[in-house]
């Protein structure tokens, strides 16, 4: 940047590169609105008032001219989507800035999947800023592609473009004083450290908040995001596409908290952000509910940039960056014009921008040892964990969803048994859920039963499964079961659907296993197909392989399965 020829513009001697005359501001600093000029040179704004002289300019005539959009929180790969096509569907949208921790393709690829972000990031009219990911693997509960120790900590903290440590998930191991998990928290010192604490109060959240963790996103109800606040924490309100967080936290949003709160969207899928789009849906919906439009766009702009020390973003003002949205409705958040660093690139939803090629990558991530159907059945245990009693016919444990959100409960239900083994029972939504290890071929399969997934038939396999991204299936028969993780195997990565043994639609993931190198339009096709399939095998709930893939995720209570076991996430701890 010649600071020069900024200052030059500033005065008024030199021409603007773009001058946006007549817009209508929405100040983020103080909450109001201003209709004024607004000079840009070289991507960043050189003044705001009364300009004349530019090389271009553009008469917005009274319409709202805000900052870009910044989600503060959000793992990429949860779109599916290469992170060119990524940048494609959040652009048009006002998504300027994503602060995104890797941790999804770190674990399937380590420091190999966060470089491919990384190169991709250079090419993109969007500003990705990297969390280094605290928790590869997430827990010692399960098998991962890769682990990053706090030395590699470190090094991705030194990385161009990281700004801090990603969610610490480990929240047993930091509540607990595990020296690896404290060993990478002391490696960020004086970063941002972000927080991932579900449930936790009184004096395991001041022990958690010790460490010097600062922010949440797992907060779902009223008192809990309250005391968070109370706590000193930032509270990330997030509403995604399985966890939605937006009506049970906004009344938290006042005069005198709200300047601690911003929206994040933490996974939305490619279907989200074709339908109804990435942090704009967010404020659109916060709008929608009695927030004021204006407070709505500073909890995804100038809020979120402070919290992350990103003083040259968030709002319009002379030295900041010129990512900037033109709005037509500010009550329905109707946005025509998206410009990075003071250029045109979408207008109506459109991206302006060429891509070079999209090429896949990180092949050949599906590795798992040969299985067999006997390999999926469940013996009954003989004995629990101390102090639980015996597992029986009785009282045997099942994962249970629970409505809307990625918490599970843990319950003990009845089970058929026939010769020693478990049987699934549609009838009562008992149903068999598996995951294979796909990383080593170590041949890992982890068994149980989940309570309100619906399938009446068949079987449903993918290969997102957070945060290992073990291959994960559900199903009624262990035929159709294994039908579908072999071909997750055949496709390296995907999403499957079977029944009677036969393959009824399928989503092709290559990349890492995750992430498709299609247009957002194909990709969502595909995602729509496997969905429709699915739901002629039974009632099942609202997008079930977004569910799935959070059911072998031993950070969020109350019961998980993993490639090894069951997990009481509460206990922290395989039964």
């Amino acid at each position: 940047m010649d600071l020069k020829a900024l200052i030059s513009v500033a005065r008024g001697d030199m021409p603007a590169d773009l001058l946006l005359k007549n817009a209508r501001i929405v100040n983020t600093f103080v909450g109001e609105m201003e209709q004024v000029d607004v000079a840009i040179y070289d991507g960043r704004i050189a003044g705001v008032g009364d300009y004349g002289k530019a090389n271009e300019i553009v008469d917005l005539q009274g319409r709202f001219l805000a900052p870009g959009f910044i989600n503060g929180h959000t793992h990429i790969e949860s779109s599916m989507l290469h992170p060119a096509r990524y940048a494609q569907a959040v652009v048009p949208r006002g998504t300027l800035a994503v602060v995104t921790d890797l941790h999804e393709i770190a674990n399937v690829c380590g420091l190999e999947g966060m470089r491919f972000v990384m190169d991709w990031a250079d090419k993109l009219p969007l500003d990705m800023l990297f969390m280094a990911p605290s928790c590869v693997p997430a827990t010692h509960l399960e098998t991962a592609g890769a682990r990053i120790s706090p030395e590699e900590v470190q090094e991705i903290l030194a990385q161009p473009g990281v700004i801090g440590l990603g969610e610490m998930m480990n929240f047993a191991g930091v509540v607990g004083g595990a020296d690896e998990v404290l060993e990478k928290i002391s490696a960020a010192r004086g970063r941002v450290t972000d927080g991932h604490a579900p449930g936790l109060s009184g004096r395991e959240l001041n022990a958690y908040l010790s460490a010097g963790i600062r922010s949440d996103h797992e907060s779902t109800a009223l008192e809990e995001g309250r005391e968070k606040l109370r706590r000193g924490m930032y509270l990330m309100i997030r509403e995604g596409s399985s966890e939605k967080n937006l009506d049970a936290l906004l009344p938290l949003v006042t005069d005198h908290t709200y300047r601690r709160c911003f929206f994040v969207v933490d996974d939305r899928s490619c279907f989200d952000l074709l339908r109804e789009g990435d942090i704009d849906a967010v404020v659109r919906k916060a709008i929608s509910r009695g927030l004021e439009p204006v407070r709505a766009i500073q909890m995804a702009t100038i809020n979120t940039a402070e919290y992350f020390r990103l003083y040259d973003r968030g709002a319009i003002a002379p030295g900041y960056v010129a990512d900037l949205i033109t709005i037509n409705d500010l009550a329905k958040l109707e946005i025509d014009m998206v410009f990075h660093r003071g250029e045109l690139v979408a207008r109506q939803g459109k991206p302006l921008f060429s891509l070079p090629p999209v090429t896949p990558g990180l092949a050949d991530t599906v590795r798992i040892k040969p299985l067999t159907a006997e390999a999926l059945r469940i013996p009954l245990p003989r004995r629990a964990r101390p102090g639980e009693g015996e597992i029986s016919q009785e009282r045997y444990p099942v994962i249970e969803i629970v409505p809307g959100q990625i918490v599970t409960r843990k319950v003990l239900e009845k089970v058929q048994v026939t010769d020693g083994v478990v049987l699934p029972d549609a009838e009562r939504d008992l149903l068999k859920l598996v995951v294979v290890e796909r990383h080593k071929g170590t041949g890992n399969i982890g068994l149980g039963l989940v309570k309100g997934f619906g399938l009446k038939r068949g079987a449903l396999a993918s290969s997102v499964a957070h945060d290992s991204h073990n291959i994960i299936a559900v199903g009624v028969d262990d035929l159709d079961i294994l039908s579908a993780i072999k071909e997750i195997e055949r496709l390296q990565g995907g999403l499957v659907v079977c029944a009677d043994q036969k393959v009824l639609a399928s989503l092709p993931l290559p990349v890492a296993g995750l992430l498709s190198p299609e247009p957002l339009e194909a990709v969502v096709a595909g995602h729509e197909n496997v969905e429709r399939a699915a739901a002629t095998l039974g009632n099942l709930p609202p997008a079930p392989f977004a569910l799935l893939s959070f059911l072998a995720l031993p950070v969020i209570p109350e019961l998980r399965l993993t490639d090894l076991g069951l997990v009481d996430v509460v206990e922290f701890e395989l039964i």
